[in-house]
């Protein structure tokens, strides 16, 4: 039973994540054709109908995923022993890393003129910077995982 429903499960969240990429394509191709200014947009048509359809798709996304995550946290730490302490060890270290990208910006890469015509402050600034180096941080590390899992995996087999 669980496998059907596991199975019913995945193929509805495919099919959602299908329906995400109709709707992007269509709302990227439909950006700018039409639309002059502003007013443009808040009149609504299909830019405004499709928009607001895959704006409600991804929070229903995000919300479908925080709730799968913690029925699988939940079930992991009732029945894998020690799955707690590996798990806040994990998340110590995320938040470690994130603070270590927050200290790290300067938050002064914008010139002050740019600043005040997009209206970014000071501290907008310093978040983008410490979400950027958070992104360098992330891939290098993906990088050196993948290419210690190669080695190791290439290692082992002889």
């Amino acid at each position: 039973m669980k496998e059907k429903t596991d199975k019913i499960i995945t193929y509805v969240g495919l099919g959602i994540a299908i329906l995400c990429l109709v709707l992007a394509i269509l709302f990227a191709m439909n950006n700018g054709s039409d639309v002059k200014t502003l007013a443009d947009v808040r009149e609504g048509g299909l830019f405004d109908t499709i928009y607001w359809i895959l704006a409600a798709m991804v929070c229903l996304s995000i919300v479908a995923i925080i709730y799968f995550l913690c029925i699988k946290l939940a079930d992991r730490f009732k029945n894998v022993p020690g799955y707690a302490k590996k798990f806040f060890i994990i998340l110590g270290v995320v938040i470690v890393i994130c603070l270590a990208a927050f200290l790290l910006a300067k938050g002064d890469d914008v010139t002050p003129a740019l600043m005040e015509k997009s209206g970014t402050t000071e501290g907008t600034s310093k978040l983008i910077g410490a979400a950027c180096i958070l992104v360098y941080i992330l891939v290098i590390g993906a990088a050196g995982c993948i290419i210690y899992s190669e080695v190791a995996k290439s290692l082992k087999k002889k």
